[in-house]
């Protein structure tokens, strides 16, 4: 049974790691609380990277407890050395508040707002870490923290291993971490900090500079680093990131990174990543592989851009991969009818629908067989594009691979 939030959170394959377990399963099983996940501002949108974030978040409201979204105005003017080779590129003060503006507009997409004691509480720890002075903080704060531990934790200790600079402002991360708990604790009653995996040693110094400096005790929760089959890393494509906002990635560009999701990782991910409940997916979980990535991509997309985008994205899917068809929801690109009239060349076509960018990385993939034009291997890159290739719609399917397809259409 999803009797309770941890319950469901372990056998969902979230649970990574807990301060007193069982101390917070009292607590959460006899009270409603507030916890916290802190994203970071580095870009204009989140992506699939962040889903299981969002998803924890999901599901603390589902179990009737308050979501803290912290959005890293202050720290991301410094930047998180967890897991990084190098230093962050600090982004403009007048950057990372428009990226906050952005990445909030992702939150209330996933998260619901209407009940009072659920609804999410959005915070910006630049309110707080924007104002603290040096002095104070060093006495207040930074005599809870010894240099021996702080050297310890991973996000370091990597780093120096590898002979990498760590500048002064990132190894002062942590501490800032921590001490944004303990400003949430104070002003929040904030009683649980969730993050990553790699967040475990921050999440430990928040855990433990609250008892120092109050007495009182609050919770750490991991989940863990989410990996592909293929050993990748989540979120990652050939095409770059597979971001949550729609400027940045189609709802159908979404859709087919779930679907194309590796077999090994489709019933994982649906208990992951979409709201089906833990029974039916026992009951489902040896059906036919293919409608299995279906209905994957359909809940996921569903979630973010609505029941209409992802029946759009199926349908287009289907006629994009049944012979001689086209699907309405691919992206597309216009060329003047007297542009084609003696012919294009493939290659400026290719370069010109952005599927390949460079001209000599075309000419390879044509070798390799992997460009057609509706449906059609391209044998030479000598092959031009002219009206004969256009349908009656005045279109023509572009593709790379199996997976890349660009419609062009001539006016």
């Amino acid at each position: 049974m999803e009797n309770s939030f941890l319950s469901e959170f372990k056998k969902r394959d979230y649970f990574n790691q807990c301060t007193n377990h069982n101390e917070l399963e009292v607590l959460m099983n006899k009270n409603k609380i507030r916890a916290y996940i802190g994203f970071d501002c580095t870009a204009s949108s989140l992506h699939v990277g962040s889903l299981l974030q969002i998803m924890c978040l999901r599901m603390l409201q589902k179990y009737g407890h308050q979501p803290i979204v912290l959005l890293g105005g202050g720290t991301t003017r410094i930047g998180d050395p967890s897991g990084k080779d190098e230093t962050r590129k600090i982004l403009s003060e007048k950057e990372i508040e428009k990226n906050i503006k952005n990445i909030q507009k992702i939150f209330k997409i996933y998260l619901k707002t209407n009940n009072p004691k659920t609804k999410p509480i959005f915070v910006n720890n630049y309110k707080w870490l924007g104002k603290l002075n040096y002095i104070k903080f060093l006495r207040d704060i930074g005599k809870h923290f010894t240099i021996n531990k702080m050297l310890s934790f991973d996000s370091v200790k990597l780093r120096l291993d590898r002979d990498q600079s760590l500048s002064y402002m990132e190894f002062n991360y942590m501490i800032l971490q921590a001490y944004d708990f303990l400003e949430l604790n104070k002003t929040k009653n904030c009683l649980m900090q969730i993050g990553g995996s790699d967040q475990w040693g921050n999440i430990i110094n928040g855990v433990e500079l609250i008892k120092r400096y109050s007495s009182k005790q609050v919770f750490g929760l991991t989940t863990p680093l989410i990996t592909l089959a293929s050993g990748a890393k989540m979120g990652k494509t050939e095409k770059g990131a597979v971001w949550l906002d729609e400027k940045l990635l189609s709802s159908y560009d979404y859709w087919q990174f779930w679907r194309n999701t590796d077999d090994r990782d489709v019933i994982k991910f649906i208990k992951m990543f979409t709201d089906i409940s833990l029974e039916k997916t026992e009951q489902i979980k040896n059906q036919n592989i293919n409608e299995l990535k279906i209905l994957l991509a359909n809940e996921a997309t569903t979630m973010l851009h609505g029941k209409k985008a992802a029946q759009k994205a199926e349908e287009t899917a289907k006629k994009t991969f049944g012979k001689g068809s086209v699907g309405d929801d691919l992206p597309s690109i216009t060329i003047k009818k007297e542009n084609i009239k003696n012919g294009i060349n493939i290659i400026d076509v290719v370069v010109l629908s952005n599927l390949l960018t460079s001209k000599s990385e075309v000419r390879r993939t044509i070798k390799n067989k992997g460009i057609r034009v509706n449906n059609n291997i391209v044998e030479s890159d000598k092959f031009n594009v002219s009206l004969e290739d256009f349908n009656k719609e005045n279109i023509l399917k572009l593709s790379h691979g199996k997976k890349n397809h660009v419609i062009i259409k001539i006016n």
